[in-house]
């Protein structure tokens, strides 16, 4: 079977509901990214991670600080290593769908194309490798973090202090974004899932799950702590 024949065993809401998980997917990530005059929890906590690193330069020692970063690598290294094993296990049921079209048939469900449950599998799997990239890079950037706050010097009034102190809170804000991303991609996951269940399940899960990314950065109880509200 080519492209087009496999094409044209999606029909138009299948096609219209892959539209609005790649465009929410997108949109919120920029809408998070570039909030305009109301800022998103991510951009809050870009500036308190500044603010860490200022505080940096002053302590001594430093050890609370190097147990911070490590906290924060743990937990990238953890979803790193989660994502990888989902993709592993998503791979494996699109080798054989044979398990899901028995589900479907036991709900009395229609009896679809193999082909079709595959292709319903390839968004979370795509999404699912997308976290995972985001997640490996996130990883990277926090050592490269460690490693500039590690060349801070000790003495704060040392004229190098201050600044690779920022070039590491930099790095920090860097690798945050991209750990945000990563779980912004893994959320979306779990909403393409509900695509077995057919186009409208999958618009339903995709605004859900819209509506989850844009509460917690927008219209949160920690994003009000962060802005001496809560």
């Amino acid at each position: 079977m080519d492209t087009l024949s496999r094409l044209t065993l999606l029909t138009l809401p299948d096609i219209a509901a892959l539209a609005l998980l790649a465009l929410s997917y997108w949109g919120i990530g920029w809408r998070i990214e570039h909030p305009g005059r109301r800022p998103s929890v991510t951009v809050l906590m870009a500036e308190y991670r500044r603010e860490w690193m200022r505080g940096f330069v002053e302590r001594d020692p430093r050890i609370f600080d190097a147990q911070i970063v490590a906290s924060l690598r743990q937990g990238t290294s953890f979803l790193a290593s989660t994502c990888l094993l989902a993709v592993g296990g998503v791979l494996a049921l699109i080798g054989n769908v044979e398990p899901l079209q028995g589900v479907a048939e036991g709900l009395g469900g229609d009896t679809l194309p193999a082909l079709l449950w595959q292709i319903k599998l390839v968004p979370v799997a795509l999404l699912l490798t997308h976290a995972f990239l985001k997640f490996v890079w996130a990883q990277r950037v926090f050592g490269y973090c460690s490693v500039m706050m590690a060349a801070v010097p000790n003495d704060p009034a040392d004229p190098r202090a201050m600044p690779r102190a920022m070039q590491a809170a930099e790095l920090n804000i860097r690798a945050a974004w991209n750990f945000n991303r990563g779980l912004r991609a893994m959320y979306f996951a779990l909403g393409a899932v509900v695509w077995l269940l057919g186009p409208w399940a999958l618009m339903a899960a995709t605004l859900a799950v819209l509506w989850l990314v844009w509460s917690r950065e927008f219209a949160s109880v920690p994003r009000a702590v962060l802005l001496g509200e809560g």
